[in-house]
């Protein structure tokens, strides 16, 4: 195999300092002894410690995690079943629907939040139903979730060989229990991998969360956001950095699972 150059490598480690240095200064700026930020004052851990004496950043923690399993588990379901339908079964309209689950994909973060609280507040004025607060915030992030996961699942079941299916109805299996016990199992990474997606991007939202969320439901974003408002501080760092690890878990967990999916060569 043939090395690269000199100059690729060059410009390949400047593209990766300048896609990390960020992230590493956030990181590291949240062991930062100095009060508000500044110069290099000395070394602690401290601002890790106060954010668990703060009842609103705990309060932020909780609806961040609530947000996220909830939404998560929602979306899994759903968009598993979306692909599902999707790659299995032929009906009037199937390509437009399909390109219609990319919509959500697509179109800005913040169209689709004005777009959701222009509803909601239809819906309030109709119907009485839907005051902003966590349960808005999650049926948001469940609606440009299910296409992530629904995309995820289709592109391996495109890949799955449905002479497998017709061998299990062969066999005696009605409908749900081809899906639960042939199709399910071979899709499961990828569901898996759908869901941590989900999860990550429900973790990392602040657009959608910012305009569909009420008194009280307050997440990690908006809360970041308010006191960045005020000066950066280390503990604001600190709590930055808590969310960059999750999402680089959460991603390292996608991934897995993606590899699981992968079909293995024959030895």
């Amino acid at each position: 195999m043939k090395r690269p150059s000199w100059l690729l490598t060059l410009g390949v480690a400047l593209l990766y300092v300048f896609l990390y240095a960020p992230i590493v200064v956030v990181i590291v700026f949240s062991f930062n002894a100095a009060r508000y930020g500044g110069p290099w004052t000395g070394f602690t851990t401290a601002w890790y410690g106060r954010l668990l004496d703060s009842p609103e950043k705990l309060l932020a923690a909780r609806n961040t995690l609530v947000l996220a399993v909830v939404s998560t588990l929602f979306s899994t379901v759903l968009g598993t079943l979306l692909g599902f339908g999707l790659s299995r079964y032929r009906f009037p309209g199937q390509k437009l629907f399909s390109w219609l689950m990319y919509i959500p994909v697509v179109i800005p973060d913040i169209v689709m939040a004005v777009a959701m609280l222009m509803f909601y507040g239809l819906v309030r004025q109709t119907l009485g139903l839907f005051e902003l607060g966590l349960a808005t915030m999650i049926v948001s992030h469940v609606t440009f979730q299910i296409p992530f996961v629904a995309i995820v699942v289709r592109s391996r079941l495109v890949g799955m060989d449905p002479a497998i299916e017709e061998a299990a109805h062969d066999l005696g299996a009605n409908a749900w229990q081809t899906f639960r016990l042939v199709t399910l199992p071979m899709i499961l990474p990828a569901v898996v991998a759908g869901g941590m997606l989900a999860f990550t991007l429900s973790l990392d939202d602040f657009v959608v969360s910012f305009f569909t969320t009420g008194p009280g439901a307050n997440t990690l974003p908006i809360l970041i956001y308010a006191s960045v408002k005020r000066g950066i501080t280390p503990d604001i760092n600190a709590l930055s950095s808590l969310i960059i690890l999750a999402s680089v878990l959460g991603t390292i967990a996608m991934m897995l699972a993606e590899r699981r999916q992968e079909p293995r060569g024959t030895s």
